[in-house]
């Protein structure tokens, strides 16, 4: 069986030794993926561009594993209050248009998320062989 492999994405860099994703065989489970701004790894202070780059992020991870948005079966996003699932579903449609092809998904009300991090997530992903 193939080894486990790190999966490394410029602008989603943990503080600790922990890559952006990890791959083995078709599955790819990530840590966490906040909306930090791609160039500067530094999270914007507002709601709507951090979902913008957290989304971002997943598109660019899951292309990094050798999948797309398409591969992912679950997400969990975790989001520092209830209020903010309006913002957050816009770009879940906008990333998964099709309402027969969408990825599970969990969100947590998490208020005590590190500021200036409103919402982050993580997913699971099953991509074909290469």
């Amino acid at each position: 069986m193939e080894k486990r492999r790190s999966i490394e994405v410029g602008g989603v860099k943990h503080v600790n030794p922990i890559p952006s994703a990890s791959r083995k065989g078709p599955f790819v489970a990530s840590g966490a993926i906040s909306g930090a701004d791609p160039e500067t790894g530094k999270v914007p202070a507002d709601l709507d561009t951090q979902c913008r780059n957290m989304f971002g992020n997943v598109r660019r991870i899951v292309e990094a594993a050798g999948g797309s948005t398409g591969d992912i079966l679950k997400m969990t996003v975790w989001i520092s209050d209830r209020n903010l699932r309006e913002t957050m579903n816009r770009y879940w449609v906008e990333m998964f248009p099709d309402p027969h092809s969408r990825p599970a998904r969990h969100t947590i009300a998490q208020p005590d998320l590190a500021p200036p991090i409103q919402i982050q997530c993580d997913l699971f992903a099953v991509i074909g062989e290469s």
